[in-house]
Order: C-alpha cells, then structure tokens, then sequence
C-alpha cells in the first residue's frame, strides 16, 4: 500500500499499472489512455500523506489494508479513507479493489 501511495506522489505510472490486479475492476485494457489518466491525476494533485488505520495479516493469497490518504486537488482537501483489498497474483501482491469507508475530509 505505502509503495503504490508513494509510486503516485511521485508519478511512477507503470509501477502503479504492474501492481494492479488485472482481473480486479481497475484494470483498464486500454492501457495508454488509463496511464494517460494515472498522470493526469498524479500531476493534478498533492499528496500530503499518508497514514494506516488497519493491515492485519494477510490471507494466503488476499489481504485487506484500511488507510487514509490526505490529498489536495485544486486547492480543496480530497482526503479519503479507504478499505483496499489486494490478492497475491502470481506471487506478487496486487490492489484489486478499494471502497470508501467514511472519514472523508474533501
């Protein structure tokens, strides 16, 4: 989780891309326009931080973390919190999916 909030801060694109699920439902198959997509949000917005509320170990091959990630998106707080569940793919963890569990701030 840390890596993937870190990789968007920072715009690494394809790391967010590889460590996506690709039979969860934020695979996009038209790669190009979803990265274009990725950047344009990684560019738009301010990572202030980042902060764990919930990781208990993980499943044999599924895993949930529960995090709130401050942002700010054209000067407004786009601060969420969000309960992630990732699955091991081929030996390496991946996000799968995330709903919102409350505690916006934005």
């Amino acid at each position: 989780m840390r890596s993937r909030y870190a990789a968007y801060a920072r715009g690494l694109v394809d790391y967010i891309i590889a460590t996506t699920d690709p039979a969860g439902p934020q695979w996009d198959p038209d790669t190009e326009g979803w990265r274009a997509r990725i950047l344009a949000f990684c560019q738009d917005t301010r990572f202030e931080g980042l902060r764990i509320l919930d990781a208990p170990p993980p499943g044999t091959d599924e895993g949930f973390v529960t995090f709130e990630a401050t942002l700010i998106q054209d000067g407004r707080n786009a601060s969420f919190t969000e309960r992630s569940r990732f699955v091991r793919v081929e030996g390496t963890w991946r996000y799968s999916s995330g709903e919102n569990v409350g505690g916006d701030q934005g």
